[in-house]
């Protein structure tokens, strides 16, 4: 279900809070980000994650505004649209929207305080590159995160790992795919085929995002 045909239904924050409320005792992972656009390195994660760490879903959640970075080039709208095409045929994958629709700069720690107030029977692990680790004392009260999530950290090639509070590590195979590398790829007339899913891709075209 896309951003777009959500909202003509049911208030899609309604259906936000019924989902939430019906998971028990699951351990979910969390994965936020802009997804400006997702591509497979963001799947190859959050399937090593998942099966490594024997969770029961991953929760792609998009960031609004970024507290950290430029704000996204697209429309949130799109940005959702992606993940929901990019993630559709994994039924352990869920795209979960409060953050866009709660607005306004999006911090991960009143996303986690949310979800404990949503439903506090399920076990949350924060999923975090190299690079998020590395900066975790910028963000808002990392202290506090750490103790509503387990934070898991991914090693990525070229970061040394300094990490400024206990957390898991998971090896992942190295794929050197970033958002910013597609963006570039997009605007120079490359092909991103094999970076992104074929159904993203097939979106960007359509959409003509990222070609200005």
């Amino acid at each position: 279900m896309t951003f777009a045909k959500s909202i003509e239904k049911k208030p899609i924050i309604q259906v936000e809070e019924e989902e939430i409320t019906q998971a028990h005792g699951l351990q979910i992972g969390i994965m936020g980000g802009t997804f400006n656009p997702v591509h497979l390195a963001h799947l190859v994660v959050a399937e090593q994650v998942l099966t490594k760490l024997h969770l029961d879903e991953i929760w792609f959640i998009p960031t609004n505004i970024p507290p950290l970075k430029d704000k996204p080039t697209v429309a949130a709208e799109d940005r959702a649209n992606m993940l929901e095409l990019a993630t559709q045929d994994n039924p352990r994958f869920r795209v979960k929207l409060f953050e866009l629709l709660r607005g306004g700069v999006s911090y991960t720690v009143d996303t986690l305080t949310y979800l404990h107030e949503k439903a506090p029977q399920n076990h949350y692990y924060l999923i975090m590159g190299s690079d998020q680790v590395n900066n975790l004392g910028e963000w808002k009260e990392p202290l506090k995160l750490a103790q509503l999530a387990t934070l898991v950290g991914i090693r990525r090639p070229g970061y040394e790992q300094k990490p400024q509070l206990p957390m898991i590590w998971v090896d992942v195979p190295a794929i050197d795919i970033s958002s910013s590398l597609i963006r570039q790829t997009i605007t120079m007339g490359g092909s991103i085929r094999y970076l992104v899913p074929e159904l993203v891709r097939d979106y960007i075209h359509r959409k003509g995002l990222y070609y200005d």
